[in-house]
């Protein structure tokens, strides 16, 4: 009779068995979220244009103030954070005994380049905070880098950018190099001497730049904090459009409705900013957000009471 029984049963116990194995093999994977969810985040400078901008990024993407370790010279102006529950710190590169409580429990970081101090030069502050950052338990920092490094460019402030990236690389923990271009927001106050003088002058020599926004770059800084996958990769953080004075005037002029003319400049011109280790764009920005970047057209529209102003008022 037990036998019988049991025989009864095998069916039905073979079925549930397939049933469990079916579901445990379709439900999502919580441990790799899980993973990202426990890290602290880092945002160096803090209280800076860059860095600010960053914190805001984070929050837009749902990343809890929580989770945010943000270090400043000045951290009382980082209440506003610290009201919703970030850990707000004191840290400064020309104090480096500050930087280890700075980081303390933070696992990814955002540092974002400086300018030397004194003697001492940009390259120098920035490594003892990659030191700091790996002592204190860090494993991911992140480097708001030159778009110019990609195709060479090592001149002037760059060989501090490329130092501090042999730095980091040599570090041995993960690293991503967020490669900015120049900022756009600088060519608001140029279009806007075009305006007023209805003349735009093109300078000898002149090298089309990939211009991007501060609000990009903090939101492509977001993404690397708050996804996976980015380890030991660089990206070139650029616009969606090659810029020089000719495209700066037609963009102002359409937003403006004020004519300008664009002559080409002769040897009495001062020579352009751009290199021509500058004259690139990349979707780099597109992939790490899934929007397309700011273009001059948006952001002289926001703007276009700046560029309409009396010279005076400027």
């Amino acid at each position: 009779m037990s036998t019988r029984l049991h025989a009864a049963f095998r069916p039905i116990v073979r079925m549930v068995l397939a049933v469990a194995a079916t579901l445990v093999a379709t439900m999502p994977v919580f441990h790799s979220h899980a993973q990202s969810a426990a890290d602290k985040i880092i945002v160096s400078g803090a209280s800076g244009n860059l860095g600010g901008l960053t914190v805001d990024a984070l929050l837009e993407r749902g990343v809890p103030a929580s989770r945010l370790i943000l270090v400043s010279r000045t951290p009382d102006e980082l209440g506003k954070y610290k009201d919703l529950g970030a850990s707000v710190r004191f840290g400064d590169f020309t104090k480096p005994e500050s930087l280890p409580a700075a980081y303390a429990g933070g696992t990814r970081m955002l540092l974002i380049s400086v300018g030397g101090s004194g003697e001492v030069t940009a390259a120098d502050l920035l490594k003892r905070a990659i030191d700091a950052a790996k002592g204190a338990g860090v494993k991911h920092i992140a480097y708001t880098s030159y778009v110019g490094i990609t195709r060479g460019d090592t001149a002037g402030r760059a060989a501090d950018h490329q130092a501090t990236e042999e730095n980091l690389k040599a570090s041995g923990l993960a690293w991503t190099m967020l490669r900015n271009s120049i900022y756009m927001h600088g060519l608001i106050g140029q279009a806007a001497r075009m305006a007023a003088d209805g003349r735009g002058v093109i300078p000898p020599n002149e090298s089309t730049i990939g211009y991007v926004t501060r609000e990009d770059c903090a939101r492509a800084a977001a993404a690397v904090l708050s996804t996976p996958g980015h380890e030991n990769k660089a990206y070139d953080i650029t616009g969606p459009e090659l810029l020089g004075v000719r495209e700066t005037a037609a963009v102002a002029s359409a937003v403006t409705g004020k004519p300008i003319e664009v002559v080409q400049g002769g040897a009495d011109v001062r020579p352009g900013f751009g290199r021509p280790a500058m004259s690139f764009t990349t979707t780099h920005f597109e992939e790490l957000t899934g929007r397309k970047p700011t273009s001059l057209r948006e952001l002289f529209a926001a703007n276009k009471a700046a560029l309409l102003a009396p010279p005076a008022a400027r």
